[in-house]
């Protein structure tokens, strides 16, 4: 309930946010959440010099559901591996995935793949282009014709500070003199978070997704306004989110593969 509530539900979302409603139900995108909890088998100084946290972006977001309907209670274990290193000379980007399964039963529920883009650590001989990886690395190019379904949400000033505690606390998000250090004039909303937004626009209005890919574009202020544009393609949809406000993307090159 508490995830819902961090990319937008409302009271009126009973669905989302009663336990006892004849349809309450997890939404695809909290497939993200398990994957903080783990610990990887590797550090970032192991794998690139130079190595500097304030330096990380997160360039892409690749999940997985495995099962419909997502359970609503669950003890749950993930696992983390490295996929690649790709040297980008100035920079490398990293790409991880997680395996998150019902800790009881063993059945998968969500897998992850998570691409970060590190300033400064390239340079060491690595590989210059990463794999394809199929629908977690697809270019999901918009068709050139009009969107088939163009949702607006309006985030509120609360936004991160209600999604942080769905487990993801960089005071980036939280703490004004951090983002400042972070080169931002006010804390941005964590890029999970306008994913899950744009990720139940798409949901409502296309049904379960058996998995969702993004690329992050650029930053969001809570109190701003997402305009979510989605193109059916057979199973697939096409969709992208900008900032109302400045015309600004924040996510491109997204899609799912409907159930």
């Amino acid at each position: 309930m508490l995830y819902n509530l961090g990319v937008g539900a409302k009271r009126t979302d009973l669905a989302y946010v009663f336990e006892g409603h004849d349809d309450f139900q997890v939404l695809p995108t909290f497939g993200v959440i398990p994957a903080f909890d783990v610990e990887t088998p590797y550090s970032m100084d192991e794998v690139v010099p130079n190595f500097n946290p304030m330096m990380l972006l997160h360039g892409e977001q690749y999940l997985e559901i495995k099962k419909y309907p997502i359970p609503t209670s669950a003890r749950t274990k993930s696992s983390a591996k490295l996929i690649e290193v790709v040297d980008k000379g100035s920079a490398a980007i990293l790409k991880s995935g997680v395996s998150t399964v019902n800790a009881e039963t063993g059945e998968e529920i969500f897998y992850n793949e998570s691409t970060v883009f590190l300033r400064g650590s390239g340079g060491f001989g690595g590989p210059k282009k990463p794999q394809d990886r199929g629908a977690a690395t697809a270019a999901n190019v918009p068709p050139q014709r009009m969107p088939d379904v163009v949702v607006e949400e309006k985030t509120t000033e609360e936004q991160a500070a209600i999604y942080r505690l769905s487990g993801d606390y960089n005071p980036l998000h939280v703490d004004p003199n951090f983002a400042k250090l972070g080169g931002f004039k006010r804390p941005i909303l964590h890029g999970l978070c306008f994913m899950g937004i744009a990720g139940k626009a798409v949901y409502e209005k296309f049904g379960p997704y058996k998995n969702i890919k993004v690329r992050f574009a650029g930053t969001v202020l809570p109190g701003e306004t997402l305009v979510t544009e989605m193109w059916k393609d057979g199973k697939k949809v096409i969709f992208q989110t900008k900032v109302k406000e400045t015309g600004k993307p924040a996510i491109s090159g997204a899609a799912v593969e409907l159930v």
